[in-house]
């Protein structure tokens, strides 16, 4: 510890803030401290010292090093800090401390075995990983976080506790880490860049003085070394403490004289530590210690002696002396010298140095005897993996059986870079004919994520591969059509079904495939022949009776289908019914999530959105509970956001659609996921009255053309219109919605309720086509009344008011007002009060416009109808706060309506409406839904 005054100060300094926050209040004392230098400038000894003072205070200590042949073992160092706290519970005590993390976690940290179904997505398991270190942090504080070596940390630990540094300092958790900033991976960049209390990041380690190293030698060999000696030490060194101290050892070793005229011979001597110079003395050690300290280099770090035995070939006995040998020659550690367990080197360099002094051909064969013995002791193919990725391809069928195995526990443990990897490798051993198919099926839903035009290319070559096996290649075919749908390529994706469906013989194999084929079309803005799609669902889908998953999904694309046509609502609710006996999966393994997202959309379009929420609150929990935590996430709450917008929840949609918008962001900008959050929280601002702010959130995040080839709902081009129709660029909104006008007429989409294009051309064009717009307008009325939902009507009768003559408005307003009073519409509803009393010069009506706009947070329209009101001489009323849960006397009249009592009229009944998420029809079961919930 020579020369390290300044680092232990700043040690000291940090230990003392931590042990001086209170474990109940984590928050104060925590802090990031980053050690750098080049390799033998003491970064591992400083650490060891940070440990010793840590113990020292009493704080829970979490240590882990990174190794130059670990890196490609995925969560190496988040398996060496956290198992250690963890590994002696019980199964059930695991499960009761990890909770809904136990699956996403548990696995990665080597604590369980991965249990069937979808794996977790990499953020979703960084998240539980977050989790699981915060809660340790809190329970056992203070703690001190301490990695070495964190250059050579695998990716997958690097990139987790690199994102979590800067959470150190609102902890009681001090992370202390010390690197190599030659070798720092760009994953870890926070580590040189966060500040703290230090001033900067990260503290470089300087070289020792020369009056330091003079200190070390005549600690050495007596305090009689004369300054010429001490001086040629320092300069053979650099100044390095490990070189010098090594330097001194063997100094001694030799009895060499400290004088003037021994200062030549230490140039040697300093070489014998390193390069050739090293192997030299390694090998008049003896052949078999040889074999063993090279066996130990291919196995890296905490080398079970038994095991380097087996890889170099030696005996009990033999690997004993070995030992010894390599002991007192200062290459391995002496025992206790390391809190590991099993063999470690002196120091990384020698392992390094070892390690690239063995000779090509054996060192792969090294690797390979490394991969047998790791399989014979019981570690598993992972352990066995990361050595068969250094070896030569030998078609060996053994080699592909553990790369597939070890590439299966990866994915399924949340690393599918070290999957992919591994798979990679065992294709170019290759494997049997029969069996590269498969090899590439599994590397294409490795790669699904981080490569997706990869994944196209491997799965399309093992289409193109000879092999015999229907559900592979059925699964091969479903995989492909997902990744290029996800990667805006619809119609190829549809294409790609379409090729294989006259092939599949199987029935159910073949209407599976075909219902791919429908969700991909349905999501294809540019479908060539929408309306025959849409016949030919049709009349498959009213043949199937729902016997299995495959016919339910076709009967939700077909409830989707009816919805966006604009059929009876009756008739869309009744399919949605038959899709959802029994419930669909979010998170299936085989399957994606979208028709059960449709399904559940298709009850907010038709009014009943309360049912929508519970559907995607269940989804939402299958996607936590599963690990989904990115774009899956996003979507849904994103969605939801949107069927809080629908029920005029608007603060509660914001909220929602902003926690949406941040998971996208981490998914990447402009995809389908960015397109949703974007077009969902554009339009609720727009709703609260903040244009300008919806204005600057488009622009910052690119929402214009070019759109997205994809089925976005609702419609990114057409809420950009709204956006442009809002800050007064009436022609620039009327070009986008003839746009959109020329895109979804031709695909025979027709619900304004569900895309309300012709409502907002019919506002856009009304100055100066007034008779063309009341056309629009009452076209779109036509269309609302053919759906069926109140709520859709009620829009286009208060938008057809507007832009029709004076003396036709009122009743078109009056009739919207009661239309809306019936449906969970709330912000529509504040929208068609407050034209209907400005309309009429109505206070009372306008007092009511005013109260349901504040309780649906549409501040914008509350000042409008506010000055409305008091222009005409009116009150301001002081609405309560607003409530969602039922009244008592909210209850008897919903349950007289329910006994069809006809002294309840729906305008009395429109609280309950919002509340609810439903209208009268679906009033019964919403009523009994919140019973259930309220006891």
């Amino acid at each position: 510890m020579f020369e390290r005054t300044a680092e232990l100060d700043t040690v000291d300094e940090a230990l003392d803030q931590l042990t001086g926050c209170s474990p109940g209040s984590p928050g104060a004392g925590g802090a990031l401290l980053a050690f750098s230098g080049s390799a033998g400038l003491g970064k591992t000894t400083l650490l060891a010292e940070v440990r010793r003072r840590a113990v020292a205070r009493s704080c829970t200590l979490l240590a882990a090093r990174g190794g130059e042949q670990e890196q490609s073992q995925p969560f190496h160092v988040a398996r060496q800090l956290i198992q250690p706290q963890l590994a002696a519970h019980s199964d059930s005590e695991l499960r009761a401390a990890l909770g809904s993390w136990y699956a996403i976690v548990g696995p990665a940290l080597g604590l369980c075995a991965p249990e069937q179904g979808a794996p977790p997505d990499p953020q979703g398991l960084r998240d539980g990983l977050d989790w699981v270190l915060t809660h340790l942090t809190v329970q056992r504080a203070p703690v001190v976080l301490v990695l070495d070596d964190a250059h050579w940390a695998d990716p997958e630990s690097l990139s987790w506790l690199a994102a979590f540094a800067p959470r150190a300092e609102h902890l009681p958790l001090l992370l202390v880490v010390a690197y190599r900033p030659d070798e720092l991976p760009g994953h870890a960049q926070a580590f040189r860049t966060l500040p703290g209390r230090a001033g900067q990041r990260p503290l470089a380690l300087a070289p020792l003085t020369q009056a330091a190293v003079s200190t070390l030698v005549r600690e050495a060999v007596g305090d009689h070394a004369d300054d010429a000696f001490c001086r040629e030490a320092w300069a053979v060194t650099n100044g390095n403490p490990f070189e010098a101290v090594e330097l001194t050892a063997k100094v001694r070793d030799k009895d060499l004289a400290p004088t003037r005229d021994s200062a030549p011979l230490l140039r040697d001597l300093a070489a014998a530590q390193r390069g050739s110079g090293l192997i030299a003395r390694l090998e008049r050690l003896g052949p078999s210690t040889v074999r063993f300290a090279w066996a130990c280099a291919v196995l890296g770090t905490a080398i079970p002696q038994e095991l380097a035995a087996r890889v170099a070939g030696l005996g009990p006995e033999e690997a004993a002396d070995a030992t010894r040998r390599l002991r007192e020659a200062r290459i391995l550690s002496a025992p206790g010298e390391e809190p590991h367990c099993g063999l470690e080197f002196v120091h990384p360099l020698i392992a390094t140095a070892l390690y690239r002094a063995i000779p090509d051909a054996l060192r792969v064969a090294l690797h390979g005897q490394a991969a047998v013995a790791a399989i014979d002791a019981g570690l598993g193919p992972s352990a066995a993996a990361r050595h068969l990725l250094e070896t030569c391809p030998q078609n060996d069928p053994w080699v592909v059986r553990t790369l597939r195995a070890a590439a299966a526990e990866n994915l399924r443990a949340g690393a599918p870079e070290a999957a992919r990897r591994q798979l990679a490798r065992a294709l170019r051993e290759p494997p049997d004919f029969a069996e590269r198919a498969a090899v590439l099926y599994e590397l294409g839903c490795a790669s699904l994520l981080t490569e997706p035009a990869n994944t196209v290319n491997h799965l399309r070559a093992a289409l193109a591969e000879p092999f015999d096996d229907p559900a592979l290649r059925q699964g091969i075919v479903i995989r492909l059509a997902q990744v290029l749908a996800h990667s805006d390529r619809l119609a190829e994706a549809s294409e790609s079904l379409a090729r294989e469906i006259p092939y599949t013989q199987d029935v159910r194999a073949r209407l599976r495939l075909q219902s791919e084929q429908f969700m991909w079309d349905a999501f294809d803005a540019a479908e060539p022949d929408s309306p025959a799609r849409s016949r030919r669902l049709a009349g498959l889908a009213d043949r199937l009776t729902g016997r299995d998953l495959t016919e339910r999904y076709v009967i939700g694309l077909r409830a989707w289908d009816a919805c966006l046509r604009g059929e009876p609502v009756d008739v869309v609710l009744h399919h949605a019914r038959r899709a959802l006996s029994p419930a669909l999966s979010w998170a299936h393994e085989d399957r994606g999530f979208e028709v059960p997202a449709l399904t559940a959309m298709v009850h907010m379009y038709a009014d009943r959105p309360g049912r929508a929420e519970e559907l995607f609150e269940a989804g939402t929990a299958e996607f936590e509970r599963q690990g989904w935590r990115g774009a899956h996430l996003s979507f849904a709450y994103s969605l939801r956001a949107y069927v809080r917008y629908r029920r005029g929840r608007l603060v509660e949609a914001e909220e929602l659609a902003r926690a949406g918008l941040h998971l996208a962001e981490r998914v990447g900008r402009r995809t389908p996921v960015h397109w949703y959050a974007i077009a969902i929280l554009v339009t609720t601002l727009l709703a609260r009255g903040r244009a300008d702010e919806a204005w600057e959130l488009a622009r910052e995040h690119a929402y214009a053309e070019p759109f997205p080839a994809a089925v976005v709902f609702p419609d990114s081009q057409t809420v950009y219109a709204e956006l442009l129709l809002a800050r007064g660029e009436t022609k620039a909104a009327a070009a986008e919605l003839e746009a959109v006008d020329r895109r979804l007429s031709p695909r025979g989409i027709q619900n304004p309720s569900w895309c309300p294009w012709q409502l907002l051309l019919a506002c856009a064009v009304s100055g100066e086509e007034p008779a063309r717009a009341r056309d629009l307008a009452a076209d779109a009325v036509r269309r609302a009344r053919a759906f069926g939902a109140p709520s859709g009507i009620g829009q286009a009768l208060r938008v057809a008011a507007q832009v029709a003559a004076p003396q036709d408005r009122v009743p078109l307003l009056t009739e919207a007002v009661e239309l809306l009073s019936a449906s969970p519409a709330g912000y529509e509803l504040a929208c068609a009060l407050a034209a209907l009393g400005t309309e009429l010069g109505d206070v009372e009506v306008l007092a009511r416009a005013v109260v349901t706009a504040r309780e649906c947070g549409a501040d914008g329209l509350e000042r409008t109808a506010t000055n409305a009101l008091l222009g005409l001489g009116g009150q301001l009323p002081c609405g309560p706060a607003r409530e969602e849960r039922l009244t008592d006397e909210e209850i008897r009249a919903a349950e007289l309506a329910v006994r069809d009592d006809p002294a309840v009229r729906d305008r009395d009944l429109s609280a309950v409406f919002r509340k609810l998420g439903t209208d009268r029809s679906g009033l019964a079961d919403a009523l009994e839904a919140s019973a259930r919930s309220t006891r």
